[in-house]
């Protein structure tokens, strides 16, 4: 087995650039904007991701700054999340689809885990147009749910901010090692 030989706050040499650069910001500078042309961009990032049988069982719900659709998540979002999140410059809500569609399956197990490889190449994507994003869960999930009212069958997940960071990362960012990564499975917490 190899042994981890770095630090785990510190990528090692090899890690893409955008994967090792990639933080979850607290702070959005408030005058960034993210056009139809990135919002393109971030949703087609999105729709290109591999899901369980191609059943890409994933949607969004948009809103920017001034946009009716952005004042219909605001009032939902939890005080932890709206002090950052309403500068940020689009607000995701993430949705998946867990019915299997012409199949006797109510559940899929992947759905979430689809849901997540979709957001998963979103936050590439705008990492690679300069944007960072912070994935969060801090929002009325009933509220909000009862306001969008998805069509049955789809469930609100999470949502995710869009925009410029205002600074950079955290110092002393904690990350597990590699080594913990694969024992933490089968041997007690540390």
């Amino acid at each position: 087995m190899q042994r981890d030989e770095h630090h785990p706050q510190d990528p090692p040499s090899g890690i893409h650039p955008l994967l090792a650069g990639r933080f979850s910001p607290y702070r959005f500078d408030p005058s960034a904007v993210v056009d139809d042309h990135a919002l393109g961009l971030l949703l087609e990032a999105a729709r290109w991701a591999p899901s369980a049988g191609n059943s890409q069982p994933w949607g969004f719900f948009t809103g920017r700054p001034g946009e009716p659709e952005h004042d219909r998540v605001l009032p939902h979002l939890a005080p932890s999340s709206a002090r950052w999140a309403t500068d940020a410059a689009l607000l995701v809500v993430t949705l998946t689809r867990r019915h299997v569609d012409d199949t006797q399956l109510l559940y899929s197990e992947f759905a979430d885990y689809d849901l997540g490889q979709a957001i998963a190449h979103m936050t590439v994507q705008a990492q690679a147009m300069g944007l960072a994003t912070h994935q969060f869960r801090a929002f009325d999930l009933e509220g909000l749910t009862k306001e969008l009212d998805p069509n049955p069958g789809w469930v609100i997940v999470s949502m995710v901010a869009v925009g410029k960071a205002a600074g950079g990362p955290p110092e002393g960012r904690d990350r597990r090692s590699v080594g913990h990564l694969r024992s933490a499975p089968w041997s007690p917490a540390e």
